[in-house]
């Protein structure tokens, strides 16, 4: 590593403050922190700058976006478009003689992270603080080298996003497919029911917190805050797991593989579907086919009901998610063989959108172990 030089932070990287005053019908793309995936370095979605009110910081293409605000979250982005983003997030760039995709994966490496977080200020909303960190202190390589160790991380990062692009484009298919016969092309004749005589709902809970034996266990256990990272999806892991003696005292219920499970507070709305049997807490709804094995539709009935509570909640809160939600919410449906059919066909859709996700976790792991090898010089590069 004799070519490898000590360097303060603020000597390769630069923070950028260009403010942005709201303006109605500029419609820039917005990034907020709710925007940007813990832990991912991907960003979930991007907001419109006519629906923020108060001062934002300008960011230009490939610049890095850091989420300051509780800087352990890790919500790290690179965006390839201009926009605004939340004074919440630092907008930063390299300096001269330094590679940009190697500040973004500086900025991503756990180690950085953690050091951030150790000089943060405030301790309720704790926020990382440049002007503790510019002066840190870090090996850098060359330039040359830079580039080929981002070149090795963005190969993966590049995997990573292509295999949810076409997860995307698959859930985009199957809902298309869904809409077209049980929407466009539904039959006035059919039968019109509650959407509780297609599904069983399933209440969550939670294991005591105080009991040590109930928490670290072998079941996944999900929040509204997993199901949150994990919208529009199959989920694979959980921030928390609880014992099989946690699961049976206390109130939480364990559902099978393929079972949709929808928050109901908090971030309402959102869900996903289970890639193995997993227990949820009070603020979610499992939900069960009663048509036997049809887990496939239920999922994309719960995404098409809602779009639609979403569509009449149009100017107000879409606050809350209850029992009568469901019971009140009638559709039409064509017979129990039909829709049998109809999973069948939906089937080979789900099944690729299940791989690539378990790729996705497989190739993020990868990410995430080599990194920091790589910024240390633990790991080298070729040249």
């Amino acid at each position: 590593m004799s070519d490898w030089k000590e360097c303060k932070l603020g000597d390769v990287a630069y923070l950028v403050k260009d403010t942005y005053k709201p303006k109605i019908g500029d419609h820039l793309p917005y990034i907020g922190l709710e925007h940007i995936q813990e832990q991912g370095l991907r960003l979930l979605g991007v907001g419109d700058s006519d629906s923020v009110t108060s001062q934002k910081f300008h960011f230009k293409p490939n610049d890095v976006l850091f989420g300051k605000l509780r800087p352990y979250f890790r919500k790290v982005v690179k965006p390839c478009f201009a926009g605004i983003c939340s004074t919440d997030i630092w907008v930063v760039r390299a300096l001269e003689g330094n590679d940009q995709n190697f500040i973004f994966y500086f900025f991503a490496n756990q180690e950085f992270v953690d050091t951030a977080n150790s000089g943060d200020s405030g301790t309720r909303m704790p926020r990382a603080d440049w002007h503790f960190v510019k002066d840190t202190i870090w090996p850098f390589p060359s330039l040359p080298e830079q580039r080929a160790i981002a070149g090795v991380l963005s190969s993966l990062n590049d995997k990573i996003d292509l295999l949810h692009q076409q997860n995307k484009t698959l859930e985009g298919i199957a809902e298309a497919f869904w809409r077209k016969m049980f929407v466009e092309e539904a039959d006035p004749g059919w039968d019109e029911v509650s959407l509780l005589e297609l599904i069983d709902l399933v209440g969550g809970g939670t294991p005591k917190t105080e009991v040590a034996e109930y928490w670290d266990g072998t079941i996944h256990w999900l929040s509204a805050k997993d199901i949150t990272a994990n919208h529009k999806g199959f989920i694979i892991k959980t921030e928390k797991t609880i014992t099989e003696i946690g699961l049976n005292n206390s109130s939480a219920k364990l559902l099978p593989s393929y079972s949709t499970v929808i928050s109901a507070r908090g971030t309402v709305g959102n869900y996903c579907m289970l890639s193995t049997p997993m227990a949820f807490s009070q603020s979610n709804y499992g939900i069960l086919p009663r048509i036997g094995g049809c887990y496939y539709f239920t999922y994309l009935l719960v995404a098409h009901i809602v779009d639609e509570l979403r569509m009449a909640a149009y100017g107000s809160v879409f606050d809350t998610i209850t029992t009568n939600t469901f019971r009140e919410h009638r559709v039409q449906v064509p017979s129990k063989d039909q829709i049998i059919l109809f999973e069948n066909e939906i089937r080979p859709y789900f099944d690729k959108i299940y791989i690539n996700t378990i790729q996705i976790s497989t190739l993020s792991r990868m990410r995430d172990k080599l990194l920091p090898k790589l910024m240390s010089g633990e790991v080298r590069v070729r040249l």
